[in-house]
């Protein structure tokens, strides 16, 4: 029985692909901080390193006599008070992870990277991984800037010699978001009727458990040094919504927010939190992330590693039953007050979120 070693294991992503490769027959080694929220992987048996991702004992306890080594831990925010932590954990941490993975002989590592390290189209027209950044002065957010330079970081070790293969997962939707994440969240406040109106953007929807295959495919089928669009549909923000209320026996939301409003609250809510604490409603850099349509192509990875992905009306199917069976939203549509709070996004003392989705700058949580 082969081992792997699995950094994110606890979050989104992460949680679906050690499921993926336990079914495989892998024995998976994950890593997580002393105290991490370990309710994604209960009982799935997994052998648990404690560390961050900076902790180079326990890197190298994670690596060792591992066939393949997949790097999915990063620090997933819009918006961020310390930006700091966020540059360690996304970019440092994968320099730590993936050269502890090629001193331990690894075969393959996968770094998970994603489309937000690919340039967006400009138009309505979907972009591969030829769509490539200037510089990094030309990316949106230090969300964004983090995972291009983590990239950057990841092909820079390739180029030396290490078995490096890229992953650009588009938008995952399905079970296990225990933060949630960012999209997963737009669902949740939608459930719960907080979302009367949207801004007119695009994404790609991708099931999570198709992402997670995806990652598997490119240890055993990637190319060294080349990264693939993990993919699903291309929608709009309104067919997404629209879907969710079908799914969901609700009514869709009938109110489309001009940019130049959204643009403007934007700036005063995240200038507000800047001020006085708490996190933005609307934070600024996801506003102008959203005057660009987020559509990908995925047909490299198709091609070269077999992958595809099924109906994003599926995954969004999973990810409201997921969600109202964990107590994010009321079942059968009910709405109000009587939504029962999750408590992985509770808030903090000063009102922030947890800062990445195992609660720490340093968590081994995924994207």
């Amino acid at each position: 029985m082969d081992t792997v070693f699995l950094t994110g294991a606890t979050g989104f992503v992460g949680a679906n692909l050690a499921r993926n490769l336990l079914a495989k027959g892998f024995r998976v080694r994950a890593l997580a901080r002393p105290g991490a929220d370990l309710r994604n992987v209960e009982g799935l048996g997994l052998e648990v390193v404690k560390g961050d991702l900076l902790d180079r004992a326990a890197l190298r306890a994670g690596c060792a006599g591992a066939r393949y080594v997949f790097h999915v831990a990063a620090d997933y925010r819009i918006w961020v008070r310390r930006p700091a932590e966020m540059y360690a954990a996304n970019v440092e941490g994968t320099t730590s992870v993936l050269a502890a993975a090629g001193a331990a002989g690894a075969e393959r590592i996968v770094h998970c990277s994603s489309v937000a390290a690919i340039r967006p189209p400009r138009d309505l027209t979907p972009v591969d991984e030829g769509s490539v950044y200037p510089s990094v002065d030309q990316v949106v957010g230090h969300y964004k800037k983090s995972k291009f330079l983590a990239e950057a970081a990841a092909m820079g070790l390739a180029a030396k010699g290490l078995p490096v293969v890229v992953v650009n997962p588009s938008t995952p939707i399905g079970p296990f978001d225990i933060k949630p994440t960012p999209t997963g969240e737009v669902i949740v406040n939608f459930l719960n009727r907080r979302m009367p109106s949207y801004v007119d953007t695009g994404l790609n929807l991708v099931d999570v458990r198709d992402v997670a295959e995806g990652h598997y495919l490119a240890a055993v089928k990637g190319r060294v040094g080349e990264r693939y669009i993990l993919g699903g549909e291309n929608l709009t923000l309104g067919r997404i919504l629209g879907l969710v209320a079908e799914l969901a026996g609700m009514r869709p939301p009938s109110f489309k927010t001009p940019y130049a409003l959204a643009y403007l609250f934007g700036m005063v809510d995240t200038a507000r939190c800047r001020v006085f604490g708490g996190e933005p409603v609307a934070p600024l850099d996801a506003v102008r992330m959203a005057k660009c349509y987020m559509w990908y192509d995925s047909s490299k990875a198709a091609g070269e590693l077999g992958f595809s992905a099924g109906p994003a009306r599926r995954a969004l199917a999973d990810a409201i039953e997921w969600f109202r069976s964990h107590g994010y939203a009321p079942a059968g549509g009910r709405t109000g007050p009587g939504a029962v709070p999750h408590r992985a996004a509770a808030p903090s003392a000063k009102g922030e979120r947890p800062r990445s989705e195992d609660g720490g700058p340093l968590a081994a949580a995924d994207r």
